[in-house]
């Protein structure tokens, strides 16, 4: 058993290697379906370490290099084989052939994030900056259920770099998001995730655009709680 969480680690891997692969042969509906996998396995190899009480160092350092491949490199190689299908604005067509490769700044990031989580002890309770599977995910939904939008005249490469470079500094931007731990069901200490569950709720019927719009949601409320919700009452 004690192999049981660091087994569910590596096939968290597994799924982010196979989503890299699935993205650079523009698979992106299997992309994204691996990286949700390896999300499940991921939440699962926590959560079986708890339960049979055995925590390793080893367990900590292959759950972030496996978090790195799953929710940094994989939504990366997404971003990058959708830049040789975005529109490029007449000015940019020299670097149309190096562009696509700024999109691993993102992975760059990713690997930040995850290493500065490890070592901050502000994260037990919330998080400092954009988590790496909400990220991914969200790159993931956006690239599937827009891909034609993304690939029209009303959006360029210029819009995807930006977009990329907004997202690439959320993941390690000193902007503190709530985390969805419960302590007790009472609506005073949990009313942030309350209100974020019921917008959730109500954005499914979106279907495929669901996952980018609720990540969204999460970072808009998380940004109303921090500026104008007096300090120690998050």
């Amino acid at each position: 058993m004690k192999f049981l969480p660091n087994t569910l680690t590596c096939c968290n891997l597994i799924c982010g290697c196979m989503a890299t692969g699935a993205a650079f042969h523009d698979h992106f509906r299997w992309a994204l379906l691996l990286i949700i996998i390896g999300a499940v396995f991921d939440f699962f190899d926590g959560m079986t370490a708890r339960l049979i009480g055995y925590c390793s160092p080893i367990g900590k350092e292959l759950d972030s290099l496996a978090d790195v491949v799953t929710f940094g490199v994989a939504p990366s190689a997404m971003v990058f084989a959708l830049f040789r299908y975005v529109q490029y604005p007449v000015w940019l067509q020299p670097l149309e052939g190096f562009l696509p490769y700024t999109a691993f700044v993102m992975a760059a990031f990713s690997a930040l994030r995850l290493a500065k989580f490890n070592i901050d002890p502000r994260q037990s309770s919330s998080f400092i900056g954009l988590p790496t599977p909400a990220n991914a995910l969200f790159w993931g939904s956006l690239i599937v259920s827009q891909f034609s939008f993304l690939c029209s005249g009303r959006f360029n490469a210029v819009f995807l770099f930006l977009f990329m470079l907004m997202f690439s500094f959320l993941l390690v931007a000193e902007i503190p998001l709530f985390a969805l731990k419960f302590k007790n069901l009472s609506w005073a200490d949990n009313r942030v995730k309350y209100i974020f569950l019921a917008g959730s709720v109500l954005l499914l019927p979106l279907g495929l655009s669901a996952p980018f719009a609720i990540i969204l949601w999460y970072i808009l409320l998380s940004i109303i709680v921090w500026k104008f919700q007096p300090a120690g009452t998050h």
